[in-house]
């Protein structure tokens, strides 16, 4: 049935109620920003209406957000330079100790002219180098190391058609690399003629080819042993590749016993590395304007180092003997500390010079591929990781040659890592001690003294503090060994010499 009030008179309450669902037909909601079509009984003043309500409530709105925003200026957080907050942008303090470290040296340069003057001088570089000019006896020790090479590769060859045993062909090998380290010693110091900086280039010449051959004579051992066992099925070593791989296909590849050439060997000699391969790496081309950028580098640093020495090193060592013969300590360490700064600055002028100027140059002029000589040594938190990181070529050959084949024979591991400190350290001494006629160990105990201190840093020092302790290690360690050794050379040779010791 229908309600009766359906039909009955309009009322007040009635019309408001038509009214409002009028507007709830017209209105939707401001998200929408839409309005329908007004019902037969809504009116043109109420479609005018409506959008001027709501553009006041949202004015209304905006203003009270914009009060909001001016009213509250506070909010949680850290500041910057705490160890909680995530701000990671510390550019601007990185220049400003750039600036300071220029500033600070920049008046040390001036002082050191105000002091000594010029001191800068080519002629005495050479005679660094040679006592007469027309003597050449590093050059020439240089010029015979050729003798063993081709010892090594007719030995191998030898080796290779059987005609000799393994085991001699191992004896061979052990008086060929005892002679390759014995021989120039010998020469260094029984030659009046060869003066120290030439006996030192020689000497590094001769422990680099000694390096050389002996991954040389391990990896053409490997490629016989492989041969032999005719292991189809293994993997391929790197070290003797079969089949050329799809990514160097433009490459000639080579196989043992082809390799044993004096074109192969020869490349192996001046190739930036330690680790011997029958097929390197190699770029496609030479790239003319690297090359160029290379060798200006070269020159420039090169003749940086040499003015720096002569120019600010050499003032600071020579002011030094009086205090070391006294046992003055305090000046002593005021003398060491003058030292770390110029010595840690030529330390890393010679590393990019060496590590990356050289070694690239000769890397793009034999087109060498693997230009991985260095990493990120600075960013060491452990003395292991520098001396993992620092030369890459000695660390490859260490590990490759001999960390690895100790832990195969049942060594362990700390074992191995000492073996491998020693080694270095007897090459460090070997390179020093031989070229100045004098042995003090002083590199040799420098070296060992890693184990504790790698030890010591790895144990107690993490992160920052580790690294700290590195960098402290190299500034500080590096001068005190030079100022040993340069005052037992004084005490050796110029002591009882009264114009050197009124010089100093």
């Amino acid at each position: 049935m229908i309600d009766k009030n359906d039909f009955g008179p309009v009322t007040r309450s009635r019309r408001r109620a038509t009214i409002t669902s009028a507007k709830s037909e017209i209105v939707k909601p401001r998200n929408g920003a839409t309005f329908g079509v007004s019902s037969h009984k809504s009116g043109s003043k109420t479609q005018e209406y409506l959008p001027k309500n709501l553009q006041l409530r949202e004015d209304s709105k905006r203003k009270c957000d914009l009060y909001d925003k001016m009213s509250s200026c506070h909010k949680l957080q850290e500041s910057m330079l705490s160890s909680a907050s995530s701000f990671k942008n510390y550019r601007g303090i990185l220049n400003w100790c750039v600036v300071m470290l220029v500033l600070s040296n920049a008046r040390l340069f001036l002082e050191n002219l105000l002091r000594y003057g010029i001191l800068v001088d080519p002629i005495q570089v050479v005679s660094l180098f040679l006592k007469d000019p027309y003597s050449w006896p590093a050059a020439c020790l240089v010029i015979v190391s050729n003798v063993f090479i081709l010892v090594a590769m007719y030995t191998e060859r030898k080796l290779a058609m059987g005609s000799i045993s393994e085991k001699v062909g191992l004896l061979i090998y052990i008086l060929n690399l005892t002679v390759i380290l014995c021989f120039p010693m010998v020469v260094v110091l029984k030659l009046p003629s060869i003066t120290p900086v030439g006996g030192a280039f020689a000497l590094g010449i001769y422990t680099i080819l000694f390096l050389k051959l002996y991954s040389y004579k391990d990896v053409n051992k490997w490629c016989r042993e492989r041969m032999q066992a005719k292991a189809r099925s293994l993997s391929r070593s790197l070290s003797c590749p079969s089949t050329p791989s799809s990514s160097s296909s433009m490459q000639s590849y080579v196989s043992y016993p082809g390799n044993l050439s004096l074109r192969d060997i020869f490349y192996f000699v001046f190739a930036p590395t330690l680790c011997y391969e029958l097929n390197f790496p190699r770029s496609e081309s030479i790239r003319m304007g690297f090359l160029l950028r290379r060798l200006f580098e070269m020159l420039l640093l090169t003749q940086l180092l040499v003015g720096l020495t002569q120019q600010w090193m050499v003032p600071i060592i020579r002011s030094s003997m009086k205090p070391l013969q006294e046992m003055d300590y305090t000046r002593m360490t005021e003398r060491l500390l003058r030292l770390a700064v110029p010595n840690h600055l030529l330390w890393l002028i010679f590393f990019y010079s060496f590590f990356h100027s050289s070694m690239n140059f000769v890397a793009e002029l034999l087109r060498f591929g693997d230009r991985e000589f260095y990493r990120d040594w600075w960013n060491s938190e452990t003395i292991t990781y520098f001396w993992q990181n620092w030369n890459i070529p000695v660390h490859r050959w260490c590990l490759r040659h001999f960390y690895k084949p100790l832990l195969r024979r049942g060594a362990s591991k700390l074992l191995s890592q000492s073996a491998v400190f020693f080694a270095s350290a007897f090459f460090h001494e070997y390179l020093v001690s031989v070229p100045l006629r004098m042995f003090r160990l002083w590199a040799f105990m420098g070296m060992m003294a890693q184990l504790p201190l790698a030890w010591f840093v790895a144990r107690f020092l993490r992160g920052n503090y580790g690294n700290a302790a590195v960098w402290l290690s190299l500034i500080i360690g590096q001068p005190i060994a030079v100022l040993m050794y340069v005052h037992d050379y004084y005490v050796t040779h110029y002591q009882e010499d009264p114009t050197v010791t009124e010089a100093l």
